[in-house]
This record gives C-alpha cells, sequence and structure tokens, in this order.
C-alpha cells in the first residue's frame, strides 16, 4: 500500500517528528506533527483519518478534537446543513450503496484500476460492512449483499438503496421498476455517509497492489476505527449497538442465494421454451402463450407471468436437448408428426428409418429433426441424403440431424452425369418402324395394324401416332395415351 501521490508507505513506519523542546505549554499538541498533518490534508485525507494516523504511526496521545481545532487554521470552519434524523427499529432496515474506491493495481493488466466500493449499513446500529471490487452487475451485486448478510449474521426485514442500476432497471419517481432483489429504492442517508466515510477517512489517497490487500486493510480499520467509534448521532459506541440489534436480524438460510436470470418467452409448438439453445417444457395448454423464465448454471424455472406461480422446474441440459415431465407429453401422436413421418416415409428407405427412428426414442421432441432432415432434403436432394442416412445408420451413435448435416457438409456433392439407358427413354429402333410404317400407309392408302411394342423391361410403350396439318403440309407427331 503506498500513498497515491507516490509518497512513503503507509504500511512502513516513517521517521518520527520528536516534539520542540521548550515549546509554549498553551500552544497545540499537533505543531510537533505540523509535517505530517500538511501531507495528509495535500493528499485530500480529512481530520478524522489524519488522526488516526498520527496515533498509529506516530502514537500520538492527543485527542482528535485537538487535530480537528488545529486543520481548522487551514480549512476554516464551514457552517454545516440541517439534515433529518430517521430513527429504525433494531433488525428493521439496512441501506446501501455503491461509492469510489481507491486505486488498486489489476492482476491481469498490471495497471492500477479505480475500484468500486459497496457499503451496507444497519439503521439501528449504525454497523457497516464494506467491500471492494473491481467491476459490478446484478449478480455481482447480489453476491456482495449475500456476503455482507454472511458477516453480519443475519438479515434485516428491509432494504434500502438508491437509483444504482443493479437495484432499479427503469428509475421513476413515482413507479420505479425495481430488481427483484428489492421494492423501496428510497431514503438512505445513513449508508451515504458511510460510504463517504470510508471514502475521506481510511481510504484516501492510497493506492494498493492487490485487491486482497486493499480488502484486508479495510476491514482491520473498520475493526479498529469505525466499530469502537463514537457515533455522533446516537453518542454510543457502534459496536455496542450492533450486539444489541444482532438478536433481532432474521436468520439466513442454509442454502446459498440462487443468481437467476430472467426473461420471458413463448412456448413453441412442441410445448417447449428455449433457454441457451436448449430445450425445456411447459405445462399442457400453454403453447403460444408467454411464460417467465429463470434460470441459472443448474435449473431453469417456468413460471405464470401474471400470478408468478411455479408451473415447471428442470435441470440444465445440452445445448440442442430437450427435456419434458413425462404428465406432460401427449397421450397420442398428432396428426401434423404423423404427416412428417409419412413425408419421410416416400423420401426413401433411409431417411424412413432414421426419422422413425429418431421418433420412436424422443417422441414429440424429435419434430425439429425431422423438419431438418426433410429440410435437407430439399437442398441437396433425395438420393444424396439417402446416403447420408444410410451413413448415420451404419455409426448409430447419435444418429440424427446434426450427423447427417455435418456429413453432406464435409462431403460435397457429385456433379450431375446424364443417363443413357432408362425406362423412360424409348428406343431409336421404335421411332424408325414407326416412321417407316406410316410413311408405307400413306402410299398405299390402307391402315396398317401395329402391335403395342414394349421397353426391355416389359413395360407397353404409348404408340406414335401422327395427324395430317393440311395448312403447312407436314406430318405433327404427338404421344397418345393409351
Amino acid at each position: 500500500m503506498t500513498p497515491d501521490s507516490g509518497g512513503e508507505s503507509a504500511g512502513e513506519t516513517p521517521e518520527k517528528t520528536e516534539p520542540k523542546s521548550g515549546r509554549n505549554p498553551s500552544a497545540s499538541a499537533c505543531e510537533p506533527y505540523e509535517e505530517a498533518i500538511t501531507v495528509g490534508l495535500s493528499q485530500g485525507r480529512n481530520a478524522k483519518a489524519i488522526w488516526q494516523d498520527l496515533v498509529d504511526v506516530f502514537g500520538f496521545a492527543g485527542g482528535y478534537q485537538s487535530v480537528k481545532r488545529f486543520i481548522r487554521k487551514f480549512r476554516g470552519q464551514q457552517s454545516p446543513e440541517a439534515c433529518a434524523v430517521i430513527e429504525t427499529a433494531p433488525g428493521e432496515e439496512l441501506q446501501v450503496d455503491y461509492g469510489t474506491g481507491p486505486m488498486v493495481r489489476d492482476g491481469h493488466t498490471g495497471k492500477y484500476r479505480r475500484t468500486r466500493l459497496f457499503v451496507l449499513t444497519l439503521g439501528y446500529s449504525r454497523k457497516s460492512v464494506r467491500l471492494l471490487v473491481f467491476g459490478s452487475s446484478s449478480q455481482t451485486w447480489a453476491e456482495l449483499h449475500e456476503k455482507a448478510f454472511r458477516r453480519l449474521g443475519g438479515v434485516t426485514r428491509v432494504a434500502v438503496l438508491d437509483n444504482l442500476r443493479e437495484g432499479v432497471l427503469k428509475p421513476d419517481i413515482y413507479d420505479p421498476t425495481v430488481n427483484p432483489l428489492y421494492r423501496d429504492p428510497d431514503r438512505k442517508g445513513k449508508v451515504e455517509r458511510g460510504v463517504g466515510h470510508a471514502k475521506n477517512t481510511p481510504l484516501k489517497g492510497l493506492r494498493f497492489e492487490s485487491l486482497e490487500e486493499a480488502q484486508t486493510y479495510l476491514d482491520n480499520w473498520e475493526t479498529r476505527w469505525a466499530d469502537t467509534r463514537i457515533h455522533g448521532t446516537t453518542k454510543r459506541q457502534v459496536a455496542a449497538m450492533f450486539a444489541e440489534e444482532k438478536p433481532a436480524l432474521q436468520p439466513l438460510p442454509l442454502e446459498p442465494f440462487r443468481y437467476y436470470q430472467y426473461g420471458k418467452r413463448t412456448v413453441n409448438l412442441d410445448g417447449c421454451v428455449e433457454v441457451d439453445a436448449a430445450y425445456d417444457g411447459a405445462p399442457p395448454g400453454w403453447i403460444g402463450r408467454h411464460v417467465q423464465v429463470q434460470w441459472d448454471s443448474h435449473q431453469v424455472r417456468l413460471m405464470d407471468p401474471q400470478t408468478g406461480q411455479l408451473l415447471r422446474e428442470h435441470l440444465r441440459q445440452a445445448r440442442g436437448r430437450h427435456r419434458i415431465k413425462d404428465e406432460d407429453r401427449p397421450k397420442q401422436t398428432p396428426l401434423t408428426t404423423l404427416q412428417l413421418l409419412s413425408r419421410a416415409d416416400r423420401a426413401g428407405a433411409q431417411i424412413r428409418a432414421l426419422c422413425r427412428g429418431m421418433h420412436q426414442k424422443d417422441g414429440e421432441t424429435a419434430v425439429r429433426r425431422i423438419l431438418g432432415v426433410l429440410s435437407l432434403v430439399k437442398k441437396y436432394g433425395g438420393a444424396t441424403v439417402e446416403d447420408a442416412c444410410a451413413a448415420a445408420l451404419d455409426v448409430g451413435v447419435r444418429a440424427d440431424y446434426h450427423f447427417v448435416r455435418r456429413y453432406l457438409e464435409r462431403h460435397p456433392q457429385l456433379a450431375l452425369s446424364l443417363r443413357q439407358v432408362d425406362p423412360l427413354i424409348r428406343q431409336l429402333t421404335l421411332y424408325r418402324d414407326f416412321i417407316e410404317g406410316k410413311t408405307k400407309e400413306s402410299e398405299s392408302g390402307t391402315s396398317l395394324n401395329y402391335s403395342v411394342p414394349y421397353d426391355n423391361s416389359g413395360s407397353a410403350v404409348p404408340p406414335l401416332c401422327w395427324k395430317p396439318d393440311c395448312a403447312r403440309r407436314r406430318p405433327k407427331l404427338w404421344h397418345q395415351s393409351i
């Protein structure tokens, strides 16, 4: 720890200044320490902090009022503003706020960073808990509360905060949108005084090499000075009043607080809501409706947005997976699912086997993946997807839509080639015989009988016939269905 101005370390004992001999007995006891007091004032430290430094470093025997009177020569006396005193019963209320903390070296960057000072103050005893952090978020804000409650050994009935963004989501003088942790963002003069006390007394003008060092220094100051002081309003020691208030605090739960994230989701057609690419089932009758969702690293909770009633609670799962309770699964397969399976049956034998297997294993939760396989048929063609599904079935491990899609992406489709032989392609000899027969029929004026030709597979080939075109004097050929 070093002074912020770059002076000598506050952890080291500087050379003591001996009182001058033969001084006037009526002179201030602070005169021998005038140089140290001047340095403290240049760093922005207040009279209380300077007096505490003189006691800790120089063994100063004088009182705080003596230092306060001596400093008035440099600052001048200021007229205090009138303020109201809010009295609360033991265990009734606490106040929380953020303030500016000291400069602390960041272990990741090696540079000094400004910290944030979290202060929680009990309304009755003025007992405070002060914690230092680099950054803040809604979860960090809640974690600091829990840590402070653990230090106090209990919690009050009401917590009061200011309009800071971690606590108040949308500030409004009449109807603010408050973080679910709070209800009443109002009147918090006690904690604001506690923030100012910590900023101006123990931390003013100091720098620390780590956050742990800064917190240890602040905790020692809290025990040595803040808890033992006589409070200016109550005229009693803070530690003694906290001993009276502690039995009135409400007990803390044994289980740590769950830090949920909040959101709104719409129940999809498969009866699930999506949370971080995973799907969790809602009760029957909620398809197309909105639900409130809370989730953390372990659980997902679905709640009624109107009443706040817990609808379902699921364990977190991997991305792309579904979790539906047995009582929420439909008793019969919906018609739309049967239609999808019918489309898969017509697409190919391997596609049918893959889609039927997914539906048999996962039920309605496989609908999305079946749709994905059918979309691949449109994109890559039935034959290519048929080969990919055959490969997936051969592997047998996690054979589903994701495997087929990756297979198609990594095995590009071969270029199309024209077929020389196909049941739909007629042989050229059929056209030759037909033309020769019609030519002879035209020359002789008689009609010839032709037998129905057959192709190589044994299927009947529709005969070719012609119709004279009188205007253009040439034959016109077309296929006649039989």
